[in-house]
């Protein structure tokens, strides 16, 4: 499958509210040697770096988050609750530490890598809405599903055209997303900042984690 560039740096350059909306769309994909593994993002959270309770930047700079004050278009891998990894994707520019948590994909290709990668059976490059949901929609599972972890991804450049972790604005052989009506919803899973309507998603789009 040829491949498209990935988004520039400069795309991420900006107030992650403003990337958010935009980012939605868009295609995550995981190169596995020839294969390609990759869903549209459908549901995003915006993190807004050492102003923001609820962020890992408030805190101030630390081994762990260290990506999070470095340039934009980096992925932030950190894992949570001893059982999953979360990506970010960095925004704004060094020590703003703006961030996009990305929430929820819709597989679009790779279906049965995504399957193995979670333990579910995947005889075939089964397309049905109902099992797709079950790849991708959460953090923990799309990070699963395309192989994420700290280990080896934390800090990936995003925008780098060797990068086997980029996103990208379209695949041919991926029809084009239907029109859905950006929505906002207060963040999902904390306790501080809680009221900010700061959780992007595509309104009626089967793929999201939770619906607004």
């Amino acid at each position: 499958m040829p491949l498209p560039p990935p988004l520039p740096r400069n795309f991420y350059e900006r107030d992650p509210r403003a990337v958010a909306r935009e980012l939605l769309g868009k295609i995550l994909l995981r190169r596995m040697g020839r294969k390609i593994v990759a869903g549209r993002i459908v549901e995003v959270e915006a993190y807004m770096g050492k102003n923001d309770p609820a962020a890992h930047a408030f805190a101030g700079m630390t081994n762990r988050n260290s990506v999070l004050f470095g340039p934009a278009g980096h992925a932030y891998v950190y894992f949570t609750y001893g059982m999953h990894h979360c990506m970010n994707i960095t925004c704004e520019g060094t020590d703003r530490a703006g961030s996009l948590l990305l929430r929820a994909l819709e597989p679009v290709a790779g279906f049965r890598e995504m399957g193995e990668a979670r333990k579910l059976p995947w005889d075939k490059e089964d397309a049905n809405p109902a099992k797709l949901r079950l790849l991708a929609s959460g953090p923990g599972r799309l990070c699963q599903a395309l192989r994420i972890d700290r280990q080896h991804d934390n800090g990936k450049d995003v925008t780098a055209r060797d990068s086997d972790l980029q996103v990208v604005d379209a695949l041919k052989e991926v029809p084009t997303l239907e029109k859905y009506k950006v929505v906002t919803a207060t963040r999902i899973g904390i306790t501080k900042a809680a009221e900010m309507k700061l959780r992007y998603l595509l309104a009626g789009n089967p793929y999201v984690s939770v619906k607004a």
